[in-house]
């Protein structure tokens, strides 16, 4: 057995699944190492660490050739990894051998005792245990399973878009939701109400919370399953999307000892991030910071967050007026969603309190609006609000395929008009392994900064006055969404057509 040590364009290359059949999955994440190609002689393999005599050893035993390495990094081999070993075809198989029978349930829809080991090795727990692996490998954030006619489509959302994985037969709707609401602790007999809950689990090495929603089709229960990944508690603004200028406006809005920060944009713009990138840059140690979330998506140290519960009538309203006796610096409002709510948040924010919420608006002029339509006087909003942020999450361009392509005229058009400048060639994804061949690897946020000044604070108090906040703010300075979009395109980070995709509606 011997050994060849290179740099190699390797990424460039598709491994051959002969060469991939040879070395398993759990053999090829323990030496960081995958297969390329391979021949009666050798199995050509990059390797983190292609020095590794031990590995090399382990490698060759198990393939039975004699093993040629190129080096590469542990980043890109985990990714390729991920990408080249697919485990759709063993969940078709631990499906095919499973027992199509429901559990027995007490009433009121509880497994019966004895039950859960059973259950536990059965080939419907395996084959869900691979789902899940498989979305993680994918860099999924939600899964669905979705029953069709003759079948069960099961999907995955990567970076924003829903992707057909693959199918299972139709039988196995019911065995799957049955596991899913017995981990999420849900009344498994009822098949004819929503339901959601929620339960933990180790992927892949993640530890992952995973939101469990269900509603009754015509043929049969639809689950989604939404993955939030806790090591992403820790983002910190700037690794979010923040450009260093709007970075530092931000960070000294939330300097401010009172006052009210609201973070606006559509469901998935990536509101809930920025609140917690937001939470993570504040003292916890000195502060004393509660939050009000539904559903609490993360947990922290040093911060007290309270899980809206409607059944306990701890809504968010009421749970703010609990707050407020509690003697809090900060309080986070996950939503303002009702006239009661937000009047309890401004009246927190007026009398020595900062309050961070989220609020569902197009821009940031469009979240003032929104609060003078919950019945907020303008007088209030005046004197409560530091500032607002609109934001919208773009596509990143894949590191590992971008390259310079003339842009559709359209595009050039966009961009000319809005930097005023004329340029033709961006940094697009050709489409690779890495990225699934969709151009794109990762997502990054856009962002509107609105920091109110004595001018703004001035119109506001009048509400005929205030539909023009919004120009008067890109008068004195103010970036918006579409702006920083293409600041973000001008830097190869994304491109014109994911920029036009999110940000149209308001510019």
């Amino acid at each position: 057995m011997s050994v060849q040590v290179k740099q190699s364009e390797w990424k460039k290359q598709l491994p051959q699944p002969e060469a991939l059949v040879l070395i398993p999955e759990v053999m090829a994440r323990k030496f960081k190492v995958i297969p390329l190609a391979v021949n009666q002689t050798t199995l050509k393999v990059a390797m983190a660490n292609p020095t590794d005599i031990f590995a090399l050893e382990a490698l060759g035993t198990k393939s039975q050739k004699r093993i040629e390495a190129l080096s590469a990094t542990t980043e890109d081999i985990l990714e390729a990894i991920d990408f080249n070993y697919k485990a759709y075809d063993e969940v078709a198989k631990q499906i095919s051998g499973m027992t199509l029978t429901a559990p027995n349930v007490k009433a009121g829809g509880l497994l019966e005792e004895g039950k859960l080991d059973a259950i536990a090795s059965t080939p419907i727990v395996q084959a869900l245990t691979l789902i899940i692996d498989e979305a993680v490998k994918a860099r999924a954030s939600d899964i669905h399973l979705q029953p069709q006619e003759h079948n069960l489509r099961v999907r995955y959302r990567i970076d924003g878009t829903l992707y057909d994985m693959f199918t299972l037969p139709l039988e196995s709707v019911n065995p799957l939701c049955s596991r899913i609401k017995i981990m999420a602790n849900m009344n498994i007999a009822d098949h004819h109400r929503p339901q959601d809950g929620h339960f933990s689990i180790n992927a892949k090495g993640r530890f992952l919370d995973v939101r469990v929603g269900t509603v009754p089709t015509v043929y049969g229960e639809m689950v989604a399953l939404r993955l939030l990944d806790k090591s992403r508690v820790n983002l910190s603004l700037s690794q979010i999307g923040f450009a260093p200028e709007s970075l530092v406006t931000y960070e000294k809005m939330l300097k401010a000892p009172y006052g009210m920060i609201l973070v606006s944009g559509p469901t998935g713009a990536g509101k809930t991030t920025t609140l917690y990138a937001s939470i993570n840059t504040l003292d916890s140690t000195q502060l004393n910071i509660i939050t009000i979330e539904d559903p609490v998506e993360y947990r922290f140290k040093n911060i007290n967050q309270i899980q809206v519960n409607s059944r306990a009538d701890v809504t968010f309203a009421a749970g703010l007026r609990s707050i407020l006796r509690l003697d809090p610096d900060v309080v986070l409002v996950g939503e303002i969603r009702d006239a009661e709510t937000a009047g309890i948040a401004i009246q927190a924010a007026l009398t020595g309190h900062l309050v961070l919420s989220s609020i569902h608006a197009n821009d940031t002029a469009g979240a003032v609006m929104r609060l003078f339509d919950l019945g907020i006087e303008p007088f209030l909003v005046s004197s409560a609000l530091i500032g607002v942020i609109a934001q919208r999450m773009v596509k990143r361009v894949c590191p590992n395929c971008g390259e310079i392509q003339i842009a559709p005229q359209l595009e050039q058009i966009a961009y000319n008009r809005e930097m005023g400048e004329k340029q033709k060639e961006f940094l697009y994804g050709k489409g690779c392994r890495f990225c699934s061949n969709t151009g794109y690897h990762g997502r990054t946020g856009i962002f509107e900064i609105m920091a109110l000044n004595d001018e703004m604070r001035t119109m506001l108090l009048d509400k005929d006055e205030a539909p023009k906040l919004h120009d008067l703010a890109i008068q004195q300075g103010m970036v918006t969404l579409m702006k920083d979009g293409m600041l973000k395109v001008k830097g190869g980070i994304t491109t014109p057509a994911e920029v036009l995709r999110n940000t149209y509606i308001t510019e």
